[in-house]
């Protein structure tokens, strides 16, 4: 018997890849080769791989291949299995070894995950030795690349290396039964792992029993707190108190911009908002997003935390730390925004949020363990039943995204100016940076370099060939600049992607397209390759070569200056200045009393010949919501928009036909004066609500057309949209209907945002396909 079992041995060395670091892959490996009596080791890998050598009787080495695919981790994804069969070697035990710094293959850097079931279980539970605790974490949950300083995910690469494990701590990680602690780099517990402060506006101690459930309290008084959360610092303040709402937005200078509620649990925010079960399922996901959902009309949050919207952000509490702190609270929910000022990511250590944070909060909770990478949270909206990000960094970014295509080389694109991305993509896989912002801000340009150059270093980009470097065609933008200095510094070729063609490109591609597709991007703005502001354009390409042809666009409006995108009333001026109406004319039909120098000089500029021509489904929306809301304004991204989208739920929807498509300049145009003058005709004559929803289905339906019209004699196979107004609800309702009439499939973005945060993966696409022609 022995010796027929000797006879069956054999020997697998195995190279796994995907999300395999800093998930308890390999003390899951560890008991999974005790139970099945085979011998080896397993060890982590400097790619962020796992290598691990297997030998025993073959029937049981073929069972546990089938369970390694079958009851790995929850959060763990095999993305890549490498086997080689190998002559036994005589392990008669099994190891997990000292992690090696070699590169043997690439694997997915692990992002921050929710607190677990089980975790959270622990906090709750009296007489647990991790009983409130606010920082428990296991081999499923918790912080991973907020505190990584490099790969592979061990605790000395960690913020966690200078936390010595006690020796409860100790026996737990060296338990091979211990299902989620054995092994677990992340690991703590009250004796040994960080601790709390609560500390006034100064930065002084103030004296506490239990700095959450004084800051809790403090919070029910009215005051204001700053808390150092997972991946940064939240500002926290009651939601259901109007004047605590207001005296925050005074002070974050921020009039309108909405904010997000954190719950303590989904029962919690099922009183403030509809949710459906798969919103709960994502809601409660280890990525636990914000999802921004319909508000319930009897919700007691303040009407001044998303003012005027039909919608709210809300999300979980995903850390123990806000758990707890939200436990302690009445409501159960309070707003928890991101810790900035205006314009500025958001603070991740004590000197910034002493130095720009002392004068929005009055108290600041914070801990000793360092944040090392900014997480700021992910943003997700329905559109067409369909998931879209709006943000995509906590609990995705920075692990990979694979495609269907072999990029041929390696890249590393800079994205845009707006709600920046960077990115590195090599093999079939593109990895993007967490969330950076809008690059206006110095930070923000110093935080692109630092995590475009972490995923460089930790990816391993440029060790056997020169990677190309890649940006925007703009020539004004922040974005390029930084990367084309970026290559210069380190000799790497460069090229430049025009803006639109990144968005559809990488929206074929996110949805594994073939062939020739038609892409219709539809934003506020991007250079056209004549030098002018494209923004609704209609582009026929291939995904296995590059180039494209623009066939069709929405019609110009004169742009005069950025003032244009902060008082939409201007374009409304700017435009029918340039239909030939006089000012008192125009003045008549806005019905404008305020802004009266602003009205006056896009006007005017724009009868000087002083104006940039700017096909912009963005700035066509603008003026629409001019028309519907004469003293709008721009406060924050996309808010005429926003507003507009807003109020249309609420309306009757009825088809406007004045639409018309010309050709001119060589393309077809979508033009819409006829809309613009019966909008304005008939505006006492219906609701707001109603005229935007009919505007904004129509306009849809009508860029439907313009597609259809477009693609004439091309083979298109499929069509995608992308473009930050490709999240408009109503506008993706009139296009899909009019492409289903056609038997067309419109696709939208999966796994990357339909706005600038995903423009990084779309040019390297483009780069990829230039790349492999020339």
């Amino acid at each position: 018997m022995n010796a027929s079992r000797e006879k069956n041995t054999i020997a697998l060395k195995l190279v796994v890849t995907g999300l395999v670091q800093g998930v308890g892959f390999r003390p899951f490996i560890s008991r999974l080769a005790l139970k099945h009596k085979l011998g080896g080791y397993v060890k982590n890998i400097g790619g962020s791989e796992v290598e691990l050598w297997i030998e025993g009787n073959e029937a049981d080495v073929y069972e546990f291949l089938y369970s390694l695919f079958i009851d790995k981790p929850p959060v763990a994804i095999l993305d890549q299995v490498f086997a080689s069969k190998e002559t036994p070697q005589g392990f008669t035990a099994f190891n997990i070894e000292k992690s090696s710094t070699n590169v043997l293959t690439r694997s997915n850097i692990p992002p921050d995950f929710a607190i677990c079931k089980d975790c959270l279980t622990e906090v709750l539970t009296p007489g647990d030795r991790r009983y409130l605790y606010a920082f428990n974490s296991c081999a499923w949950c918790g912080p991973r690349f907020s505190m990584m300083y490099k790969t592979p995910y061990d605790r000395e690469n960690t913020a966690m290396f200078k936390y010595v494990l006690c020796d409860e701590c100790i026996h737990e990680y060296n338990d091979p039964d211990n299902l989620r602690r054995h092994h677990a780099q992340g690991i703590s517990c009250p004796r040994d792992g960080p601790k709390l402060l609560l500390l006034d506006k100064n930065f002084n101690e103030v004296s506490c029993e239990n700095p959450v459930t004084e800051a809790a309290r403090l919070i029910e008084e009215g005051y204001i707190v700053g808390v150092k959360g997972i991946g940064g610092y939240h500002i926290a303040a009651l939601a259901t108190n109007d004047d605590t709402v207001i005296e925050l937005r005074k002070r974050k200078k921020r009039p309108r911009k909405p904010f997000a509620i954190m719950g303590l649990n989904t029962e919690v925010l099922k009183k403030l908002v509809y949710m459906d079960p798969d919103d709960e399922a994502l809601l409660n996901s280890p990525q636990a997003p914000i999802l921004i959902l319909p508000k319930r009309p009897e919700t007691p949050v303040s009407k001044y935390v998303s003012p005027d919207l039909s919608h709210e952000g809300v999300f979980i509490a995903y850390s123990a730390l806000h758990y707890l702190l939200l436990m302690n609270t009445k409501d159960k929910f309070l707003i928890m925004t991101s810790g900035n000022t205006h314009g500025e990511p958001m603070c991740i250590d004590e000197e910034c949020a002493k130095n720009k944070l002392s004068k929005i909060v009055d108290y600041f909770l914070v801990h000793d363990r360092e944040i090392v990478n900014r997480v700021d949270d992910s943003v997700l909206r329905k559109t067409g039943n369909s998931y879209l990000f709006l943000r995509r960094s906590r609990g995705y970014a920075p692990a990979w995204i694979t495609i269907n295509k072999d990029l041929g080389g390696e890249f590393i694109a800079f994205g845009g100016d707006l709600s920046n991305v960077g990115g590195v993509g090599f093999e079939n896989k593109i990895a993007l940076t967490p969330y950076v912002g809008d690059l206006e801000s110095l930070q923000a340009q110093k935080d692109l370099l630092k995590y475009v150059d972490f995923l460089v270093k930790n990816y391993h980009i440029g060790k056997s060939s020169k990677p190309i470097v890649v940006v925007d065609l703009h020539p004004q933008m922040h974005s390029r600049s930084l990367g084309v200095k970026y290559a210069e510094m380190y000799s790497f070729p460069w090229i430049q992607v025009q803006h639109h063609y990144a968005h559809v490109l990488g929206a074929a591609i996110d949805n594994e397209l073939d062939g020739t597709i038609a892409g219709l991007a539809i934003d506020g703005l991007g250079w056209g390759l004549d030098k002018t502001i494209w923004g609704g354009e209609v582009l026929i390409f291939r995904t296995d070569s590059r180039g494209f042809k623009r066939t069709g666009s929405i019609s110009q409006l004169p742009l005069t200056s950025d003032r244009d995108t902060l008082k939409p009333i201007r374009l409304l001026f700017a435009y029918y200045s340039r239909r030939g109406f006089d000012f008192a004319e125009i003045m008549k039909l806005a019905k404008a009393e305020n802004s009266l120098l602003e009205c006056k000089s896009a006007f005017t500029l724009v009868r000087n010949g002083r104006y940039v021509p700017a096909s912009s489904t963005g700035r066509l929306i603008d003026l629409v919501t001019a028309i519907l809301n004469p003293t709008v304004e721009r406060t924050y991204e996309g808010e005429p928009a926003i507003w507009l989208e807003s109020i249309a739920f609420k309306g009757e929807q009825l088809i406007l036909d004045d639409f018309r498509i010309l050709y001119e300049d060589g393309i077809l145009r979508l033009n819409y004066d006829d809309v613009i003058d019966w909008i304005i005709e008939n505006k006492s004559r219906y609701r707001a609500d109603t005229l935007a929803r009919s505007f904004l289905y129509s306009l849809g339906y009508w860029l439907g057309e313009l597609v259809v019209e477009s693609i004439k004699g091309s083979r298109v196979d499929n069509v995608v949209i992308s473009g930050g107004a490709a999240v408009n609800e109503f506008i993706y309702r009139g296009l899909r209907d009019k492409l289903f009439e056609v038997n067309l499939t419109l696709h939208l973005p999966r796994r990357i945002p339909p706005g600038d945060g995903g423009l990084a993966f779309g040019q390297i696409i483009a780069a990829s396909l230039n790349y492999m022609d020339s």
